[in-house]
């Protein structure tokens, strides 16, 4: 798969989640997809499966009424495509970190994306 390809499927995955777009999210993944979101360094969270990317997608859409991720820089490298993003969103509910719905949260992070068969074969959300 080219490089162009590559950052395609990566841009309508993230213009799917700005969205809220659950099956556009998932419309590029590969069946056996493996998501992680890596938070300080440790892993909180790995799902395997489409399914199981699609159950949590939803669960998610409680948690925040809005929320972007914008891609600052992209880094190419083999099948492989990092994005440094900024993210914003607005808490739907009150989190036990003290985050009250209505406030709105903003942070920096990356993503990595690699590829098989034509699609996105893993996604790890780094913050």
């Amino acid at each position: 798969m080219d490089v162009a390809k590559q950052k395609q499927l990566v841009q309508d995955y993230i213009q799917a989640y700005n969205r809220l777009d659950v099956d556009g999210m998932l419309r590029h993944l590969h069946e056996e997809v493996v998501f992680r979101n890596i938070s300080n360094g440790e892993a909180n969270l790995t799902l395997t499966g489409k399914e199981a990317f699609r159950q949590q997608a939803q669960q998610a859409l409680q948690y925040f009424s809005q929320r972007e991720q914008r891609i600052t820089e992209w880094q190419v490298a083999d099948s492989r495509v990092e994005v440094l993003l900024d993210y914003s969103a607005v808490a739907a509910m009150d989190f036990p970190n003290g985050l009250k719905a209505g406030d709105t949260l903003q942070l920096q992070g990356k993503s990595v994306f690699q590829f098989a068969d034509e699609s996105i074969v893993s996604i790890d959300d780094i913050s």
